[in-house]
């Protein structure tokens, strides 16, 4: 039997707030818990709702001076994760998923996840992972961000 989306969303937020607290055991295991019972479209709300979190915290990080062009007002990928389009395809599309996101471009984030699930399973897991440790990373920076202020 399938979980309920209230359900898993609730799987998914613990498992970022075990992963913040650095309780990586039990962080793996809800965000595993979740990963076992979902097909693609439950995947890619998976993805959507760690980019989701991850865009939260962008936004409290950078208030309205969030890296982003001049002209479209968007973040930027550069300014996000310098070198994040290297030789590692699960840490770009972690970046690229999470930016397009934030930038409310659903179409890419879309597209992006569709590629990450072409790719062989463990290019696929291993992006769907990196974005889970980017949105983790990304929310102790913002947390660390607001105990200094």
């Amino acid at each position: 039997m399938t979980m309920s989306t209230e359900e898993a969303s609730k799987l998914i937020f613990e498992a970022l707030a075990h992963g913040v607290a650095g309780d990586r055991d039990n962080a793996i295991g809800k965000l595993n818990s979740v990963c076992e019972d979902a097909d693609g479209p439950r995947m890619y709300g998976v993805c959507c709702a760690l980019a989701g979190a991850g865009a939260h915290m962008l936004r409290r990080i950078y208030g309205d001076k969030a890296p982003k062009t001049p002209e479209e007002g968007m973040f930027v990928l550069q300014e996000l994760q310098p070198g994040a389009m290297g030789d590692d395809p699960a840490k770009a599309f972690s970046v690229r998923f999470l930016t397009a996101w934030a930038n409310g471009d659903t179409d890419t984030t879309d597209a992006l996840f569709t590629a990450a699930t072409r790719a062989s399973g463990e290019q696929y897991i291993g992006s769907v992972c990196a974005l889970f440790a980017d949105v983790i990373g990304i929310t102790r920076l913002a947390l660390d961000q607001d105990k200094t202020a």
